[in-house]
């Protein structure tokens, strides 16, 4: 007897590859893998980079980028979309244009500089993930650094993420998860739509290995939203699964590894 297969849930990756496998491209495929829906990918740029640094990066022309966006939103079409490096102007504001015309929930990771500190934003394009870009999420993941690049708003302790939420959240995002990591003590990540605020805390594990955290939060998100869960549910087992991968993170050349994003099929 044969069975017919049925699609799973379909997410859209548009980011920057990453050679070294830890972020990008590379970990938003392996994150939708892991989480059970099918992962697609647009290519925006295209990294050097390994464990201790990003040593160069080129972006794609803006009519590749179009293309590879028609091509599957044309065809196959998407239940969720998560975007990363967009490197330039003229590529956020086409990636805002796809969003602005889909029907499906975006989450926006607006990346500014890599883990070692290297930029893969050009300073012009800040603007435009301000007033094209973020307008058009569903949720908006930024971490400290970049929601002082984009708002100006620097936190210093938690109490300064709600403050970071309503800032971010007036340049036009649906929901806004301010990402508290860096923060010292236990990590707490505020979830803010205009009205509730959710705080999500978890364990604070010692461990060096968390290239591509950001990417995997993300694009776990994403895949949740596409597996029919709401914003705040979705982010909630978004982070249980990272949690977990940056507990299993694992050591790789001779700077930062990656989080683990087969650590549920390892245990």
């Amino acid at each position: 007897m044969t069975r017919t297969a049925t699609a799973p849930p379909l997410v859209l990756t548009i980011a920057g590859s990453d050679s070294g496998g830890g972020a990008g491209i590379q970990a938003d495929l392996k994150t939708m893998l892991a989480l059970g829906v099918h992962g697609m990918s647009v290519i925006a740029a295209v990294t050097a980079q390994n464990s201790v640094g990003v040593q160069g990066y080129w972006e794609l022309p803006p009519e590749a980028v179009r293309a590879q966006l028609d091509s599957v939103l044309s065809d196959i079409g998407v239940h969720a979309i998560k975007t990363g490096m967009l490197a330039s102007t003229a590529l956020v504001e086409i990636v805002a244009e796809a969003l602005a015309a889909s029907e499906a929930p975006a989450v926006v990771d607006p990346v500014g500089v890599s883990k070692h500190g290297d930029s893969l934003l050009a300073p012009e394009a800040v603007d435009a993930v301000r007033s094209a870009l973020l307008p058009a999420a569903t949720v908006v993941t930024p971490n400290l650094y970049e929601v002082e690049q984009l708002t100006g708003v620097k936190v210093v302790d938690e109490s300064g993420l709600r403050e970071a939420a309503e800032a971010v959240k007036a340049l036009g995002p649906a929901w806004v998860l301010i990402k508290g990591g860096h923060l010292p003590g236990e990590p707490a990540d505020l979830l803010f739509d205009g009205e509730r605020e959710h705080r999500f805390t978890a364990p604070r594990h010692d461990n060096r290995h968390t290239h591509g955290t950001g990417c995997t939060l993300a694009s776990a998100i994403a895949s949740y939203l596409a597996l029919g869960d709401d914003v705040p549910a979705a982010v909630a087992k978004a982070k249980e699964y990272v949690t977990g991968a940056i507990a299993a993170g694992f050591p790789l050349g001779a700077g930062i590894g990656p989080v683990d994003h087969a650590w549920r099929h390892r245990d």
